[in-house]
């Protein structure tokens, strides 16, 4: 337990002084981001929405905008992942297939609501192609384990999952991790993501590295 503890507390201080360190360094993006996107349609910068993270607390996680603005009387945007979404603006492909639409979540970082690396913070609902399986995530195999870590911007699913497999298989990475979470783990993960953001591979449905 006492073990446990510590790794705990020391992923803790390296989420909040590595966050701390992203945001003074990417702040100049922060800026060109925000103007291309509100240039773009003149609706809001920021995308919140309720994610569950540890234990099942639910979180706003904050990202730059990468789709369109729905306007009023339209029908908003379901959470489906698709290939060429129609619905994403032309900033946000940049920043989708780099990951810079999820810069904002470093502010969730340091609130503590994430890590930088564990599994993949997700909506409550279903509502995609597996809607007919499942209503909710935690009826998915699996979940009761990777709830028990905080959600990360990247993780073992995020960088080795193929961007298509089903949520068990996915779930299935992401309880890999929690069984061999660490530090030096932790690092690798971070730098292959880095890898993976240079090359602009984040969006590839295939394997991205």
């Amino acid at each position: 337990m006492w073990a446990g503890k510590m790794r705990n507390f020391v992923k803790r201080v390296f989420d909040f002084t590595l966050a701390l360190a992203g945001l003074a360094l990417s702040s100049p993006l922060w800026l060109v981001f925000s103007i291309a996107i509100y240039l773009g349609d003149r609706g809001p910068v920021f995308f919140l929405q309720e994610r569950y993270g540890k234990d099942g607390k639910v979180f706003n996680i904050i990202k730059f905008r990468s789709m369109k603005l729905v306007r009023k009387g339209e029908s908003a945007h379901l959470d489906v992942d698709l290939q060429k979404d129609p619905r994403v603006t032309g900033v946000g492909k940049v920043l989708r297939a780099t990951a810079m639409d999820e810069l904002p979540a470093l502010v969730n970082i340091i609130k503590g609501d994430m890590s930088f690396v564990g599994p993949k913070a997700l909506p409550f609902k279903v509502e995609d192609r597996e809607t007919t399986l499942y209503e909710n995530i935690t009826q998915v195999p699996g979940y009761h384990l990777r709830s028990q870590v905080k959600p990360g911007l990247t993780g073992m699913a995020q960088v080795y999952a193929p961007k298509d497999i089903d949520r068990i298989t996915k779930f299935r990475y992401d309880n890999l991790y929690v069984e061999k979470m660490g530090l030096w783990l932790d690092l690798k993960l971070i730098l292959l993501s880095f890898w993976i953001s240079f090359r602009g591979k984040w969006e590839h449905r295939e394997r991205k590295i």
